[in-house]
């Protein structure tokens, strides 16, 4: 290339590159957020669909002499969960991998530092009253520590047959039975909920039976 277009040249292709690529972020950022709100499942305009936001979070179930460590959410103002029993987890924090929130939110809600655990699989959830949520789900069979009082609601150590008595999500009694085989590999299960009514399921994709 001649010298005396050399640097122009770069110059004005340098530009070209840096805008074309803020164009391909904002069209991928407009497609993400355009996928999370159509994951809702309620009625909203185009704007509310492109804006609706994506929950990422964990469960983990902490088994122990046939029991699981459960929180019976009672404590924590305008609670989805209310008065519901899960596992212990919470949202992702910035820069978190599953495994960095899954043993985070136990030791933070529970006292816990979990040393052996494993990853089960996704749970997605769409709703027409919460915006989708993608939980990844775990048990934990080894941790260090004792249990504190969590401020979010009481803990208490329940057998697993007693607690599929206990109030919870329709939806959590499958995948409970799921993780409940050592057998069971990774799986994705998706739920669909009207309110608190579980309408469909689908194990790696195919439907099942409600």
């Amino acid at each position: 290339m001649h010298k005396a277009f050399e640097t122009p040249f770069l110059f004005c292709l340098n530009s070209l590159s840096n805008t074309y690529l803020q164009y391909l972020f904002a069209l991928f950022s407009k497609k993400l957020a355009f996928s999370a709100g159509a994951c809702y499942n309620g009625e909203q305009n185009d704007t509310e669909k492109e804006t609706s936001p994506m929950k990422m979070t964990t469960l983990c179930y902490l088994e122990r002499d046939g029991r699981y460590l459960m929180l019976h959410r009672t404590k924590k103002e305008n609670d989805e969960n209310r008065d519901k029993w899960i596992g212990v987890g919470g949202k992702f924090e910035n820069g978190e991998s599953p495994e960095d929130c899954m043993r985070r939110e136990i030791l933070e809600e529970t006292g816990l530092s979990v040393t052996a655990f494993r990853y089960r699989g996704i749970v997605t959830f769409v709703s027409d009253l919460y915006p989708c949520e993608y939980m990844h789900l775990f048990t934990c069979t080894d941790w260090t520590g004792e249990p504190k009082e969590c401020d979010e609601g009481d803990l208490a150590w329940i057998d697993k047959q007693a607690l599929l008595r206990l109030p919870m999500w329709e939806g959590d009694r499958i995948f409970l039975s799921l993780i409940d085989s050592p057998d069971t590999p990774f799986f994705s299960l998706k739920l669909t909920y009207q309110g608190e009514h579980l309408t469909a399921a689908l194990l790696d994709g195919t439907p099942l039976p409600l």
